[in-house]
């Protein structure tokens, strides 16, 4: 069993994205290298992974080219799993398979940060880029080759910053010149650029689906045909995705592709989900099927997103092929699972749009600012889904320091307080009628 792949993740989208292509490349007799996730978090799936024996079922639906597509896979692409916080030993061991070349990672916006507090002697490091630090070194101690890193977190420069924070934990922990040089030099850090809306486990159909299959999967998995993987660099002849028929473009520069994806796609999810949530909306399917709410959605991306960006043809295009997969009577993709880390993802996703518009526009937009207000109310009065310290932090503290606090946002956003306030006091006394009263000026 050649493990060639190590995977910093086991949830939804890269079970759903990455290792159904690795299925494709296997099933197509192009590829025959397995992958070995790592669990980079406390809690996670590792054990039901191995309970499973890395095997799950994926379900693509919804129309593609014009026609309806219901596709079942079943991926067995996974050879085991590793919970580093039980098994720390087992995890450094990876470094020791000469075999292993790529890196796959999603571990949400928030996964890539760099926390002064992590030790060397921590086993393991709480973030991502310090256990895979411990594991690049382990790696140069042994003279084995680098890696080629995929990063797939929906965050600007997503590998470059994954590299900044190795390289600053390799300062911080002394690890020497020579193994920051090794970094540079011997591995591969290719930004990335990921788009399938995948909406994880279908808590209704499971029974049903279960029964089909003769088993219980508690890993089943749901997304809809489209996707597209733009990767900065070419390891075509090493990794034959395009050959298999997937839909990978090996880029020199992702930023056009990054930058209307996560501003049309991800910025509509997260501007829409808190105010949504807090009506009683369940899906994003049910915010489509909803009169008011299917206006707001559409305010967000063609009267705010997309005059940041320019309304061309392309542009259009594609906001408009996004809200016909939003409409995707199979996807199911439930707001409670795109509400998770809404902090960090607006910060990145909705906030440089309403920046942006300022800048342009004189003003601020309103729709996407009642989304700011709408977070905050959710936070305060909802079930997020976040860091501890964060749902403390945005119950706990005034709204005049929730904005003014530049770490949560990466700016100092003080300017919003009236506009903000007030939408929250709208939408205390009407979720339905604070966005009704958006769209009527």
């Amino acid at each position: 069993m050649r493990e060639t792949i190590l995977q910093f993740g086991e949830g939804n989208f890269l079970r759903g994205f990455a290792d159904s292509f690795i299925q494709k490349l296997s099933d197509q007799g192009l590829y025959d290298g397995k992958i070995v996730v790592v669990q980079p978090i406390a809690h996670g799936m590792a054990q039901v992974l191995n309970a499973q024996g890395g095997v799950y079922n994926l379900y693509l639906r919804g129309v593609e080219n014009g026609r309806e597509v219901c596709e079942h896979t079943r991926i067995d692409r996974i050879s085991r799993a590793i919970n580093p916080y039980e098994d720390f030993e087992g995890f450094l061991a990876l470094a020791a398979n000469p075999e292993l070349r790529f890196i796959f990672s999603n571990t949400t916006e928030a996964g890539i940060r760099f926390d002064a507090a992590c030790k060397r002697t921590d086993r393991p490091p709480a973030s991502f880029p310090g256990k895979l630090t411990l594991l690049l070194w382990e790696r140069f101690r042994l003279g084995l080759p680098g890696f080629a890193l995929f990063a797939c977190e929906l965050i600007d420069r997503n590998a470059e910053q994954l590299k900044r924070c190795v390289l600053r934990y390799a300062a911080q922990w002394k690890l020497g010149e020579r193994f920051a040089q090794w970094v540079e030099r011997e591995n591969y850090f290719c930004n990335t650029l990921v788009d399938r809306i995948v909406t994880g486990y279908p808590k209704e159909e499971a029974p049903a689906l279960c029964r089909e299959l003769g088993w219980e999967d508690r890993l089943l998995d749901t997304a809809e045909p489209f996707h597209l993987w733009v990767i900065e660099g070419d390891f075509e002849r090493e990794l034959p995705l395009q050959r298999a028929g997937c839909h990978v473009v090996w880029a020199e520069d992702v930023a056009p592709y990054q930058k209307r994806k996560v501003r049309v796609l991800n910025g509509a999810h997260t501007s829409v989900v808190c105010a949504a949530l807090l009506a009683g909306l369940e899906t994003v399917e049910d915010c489509m099927r909803d009169p008011l709410f299917s206006a707001f959605l559409q305010q967000c991306i063609f009267g705010e997103i997309l005059p940041t960006l320019g309304e061309t043809r392309e542009n259009l295009a594609f906001a408009n092929a996004v809200l016909e997969r939003f409409y995707n009577p199979y996807l199911h993709h439930r707001l409670d699972s795109i509400v998770l880390n809404c902090v960090s993802k607006f910060a990145v996703r909705v906030l440089p749009t309403i920046l942006e518009y300022r800048e342009q526009a004189g003003m601020y937009p309103r729709a996407l600012v009642l989304s700011l207000a709408a977070l905050l109310s959710f936070y305060q009065m909802g079930e997020p889904k976040d860091a501890p310290e964060i749902i403390a932090l945005l119950r706990e503290a005034s709204t005049a320091e929730i904005l003014s606090n530049a770490s949560l946002w990466g700016m100092e956003l003080s300017s919003l307080l009236p506009q903000v306030q007030a939408g929250q006091e709208a939408l205390g006394r009407d979720v339905r009628g604070a966005v009704a009263a958006v769209l009527s000026n």
